[in-house]
């Protein structure tokens, strides 16, 4: 018994050896973690751009697309850097306003949407408070200047692409020379356009006791001209000879709480919804979604102007803000900013049905035959089968691929720059039961069919080292349709 104990000892000793080194063996020779992630970036990537290329566009039929209202100056930031310049400290009480009438209140809105990174813009009543912020962001090292308003924004991407664009906005002189030439500008002239002050911050910055969880911005305003829609008269006479094959209305933010006189922001909303009316019936009309926190502007442009668009496009906070007045409910300040897939689905879905069926029991409006909501981590686009929105696999590749090409600055994108946080697979719904569909990296975009309509789910690389995000979901939304007219 003593032998055979021994002659066990010995094989067990050396078989524990041999695992050893066949542990170690394994452990070098496996590929690299970073390699390994690399690999399926370049995948992804690779896969996202062969289906942006699907559906391009003809230099012999460039798209027509006509786009109002109004532009501004961004002044781009570090928006902590620019506050502690003022002297603002951080604020112990979070909390959301409206408007903005002095520096307690701005500090306090900072500090509640700086957390959750969320996206938010708001007017400043105060003039000399705006002013005083936008001379000392002109003094910060490292500030830039470039085109801004939701029209513009989408004019420029859109003329990018290769369409001929009729844009609506008052402008200086100075700025309508900077714009693309495919860029037609009908408007009034004005000798100072409207300044925006965008306050860009990256995820993980701090200012105070507060930590962002996402890079984003928080954008003050204090317009002149755009809450008025000047450039709406000369727009529609223009309009008439452009033959435009869709119409694209933005901007309408601005007119959030703006002092306006009583009667007269639902006048111009009026005359906004009869422009609409007398546009062609072939012709698509897509309404770009904002931060919007007044309630009795979002329930006229819910009366007037939403019934006449067959497209919206909006962002993961601007969905369930919109549904909840959809369900007779009140504004929704803040959201998560990192939703999942199947909650958006379910959030698009129900928006669908929701317009829809107000729209065939009005017995007017046209029908919402498209959706498009982009998110940090994926894009989805809802289009009606057999409406005149094609493309949409490309049209959802090239809304995904766009987001890291704006965010990074750069049109080539950078997989040293870039990370996936969209899971593995992700669930069509909430609803227990639900269908899962794995993230493949040679097939990037998931598309199905669903009762009357068509859904696609692309996934975003994210940007790592962000140049902007401001003016991103103008750019996304501009680049998913350009592909669908």
């Amino acid at each position: 018994m003593a032998v055979e104990f021994g002659n066990s000892a010995v094989v067990i000793k050396y078989g524990t050896v041999l695992s050893f080194v066949m542990v170690l063996l394994a452990y070098w020779l496996r590929p690299p973690v970073r390699d390994t992630l690399d690999g399926r970036l370049d995948t992804v990537l690779s896969s996202l751009l062969r289906a942006e290329r699907k559906a391009g566009l003809s230099d012999f039929a460039r798209p027509r697309v006509a786009i109002g209202f109004g532009g501004c100056v961004d002044i781009i930031v570090d928006g902590v850097t620019l506050l502690n310049k003022v002297g603002l400290e951080p604020s112990s009480q979070p909390l959301h306003h409206d408007y903005i009438e002095n520096a307690e209140q701005l500090a306090q809105s900072f500090a509640y949407f700086f957390p959750p990174g969320a996206a938010s813009e708001r007017f400043v009543m105060n003039d000399t408070l705006f002013s005083q912020l936008v001379e000392a962001s002109r003094e910060l090292p490292g500030n830039r200047w470039s085109l801004g308003g939701n029209a513009a924004v989408m004019a420029s991407r859109m003329a990018l692409e290769g369409c001929e664009v009729l844009l609506g906005a008052d402008f200086s002189p100075e700025l309508t020379d900077v714009l693309p030439q495919q860029i037609t500008v009908v408007g009034n002239v004005v000798e100072e356009p409207d300044i925006h002050l965008i306050l860009e911050y990256p995820s993980g910055a701090t200012w105070g006791q507060y930590t962002s969880k996402r890079a984003n911005r928080f954008i003050v305003h204090s317009d002149d001209h755009n809450p008025y829609l000047a450039s709406m008269e000369a727009f529609e006479r223009k309009l008439k000879d452009f033959h435009p094959d869709l119409l694209v209305v933005g901007g309408m933010q601005m007119m959030d709480n703006f002092p306006f006189r009583k009667g007269e922001r639902e006048a111009l909303l009026d005359r906004l919804a009869q422009l609409l009316d007398s546009s062609s019936p072939g012709m698509g009309v897509h309404f770009e979604m904002a931060s919007f926190v007044d309630e009795g502007l979002l329930s006229e442009l819910l009366r007037l102007v939403l019934p006449r668009a067959d497209s919206l496009g909006m962002n993961e906070q601007e969905l369930p803000n919109l549904l909840s007045l959809l369900r007779g409910g009140s504004v929704t300040l803040l959201s998560d900013p990192n939703p999942r897939v199947a909650t958006v689905l379910d959030q698009m879905r129900e928006l669908y049905r929701l317009v829809n069926r107000q729209r065939r029991d009005s017995g007017s409006g046209r029908p919402l035959t498209r959706v498009h909501v982009h998110t940090l981590a994926f894009q989805a686009i809802i289009v009606t089968r057999g409406s005149q929105w094609k493309n949409t696999m490309s049209a959802t590749a090239k809304a995904s691929l766009t987001a890291n090409r704006h965010v990074c600055g750069s049109p080539d994108i950078n997989l040293s720059k870039a990370k996936l946080i969209l899971d593995e697979s992700f669930s069509v719904s909430r609803r227990e039961g639900s269908q899962r569909i794995p993230l493949q990296e040679t097939r990037p975009v998931s598309c199905w069919h669903e009762d009357d309509y068509e859904v696609c789910v692309a996934p975003v690389l994210v940007c790592t080292e962000v140049y902007q995000t401001a003016g991103g979901g103008d750019n996304i939304s501009a680049a998913g349709l350009v592909l669908q007219i």
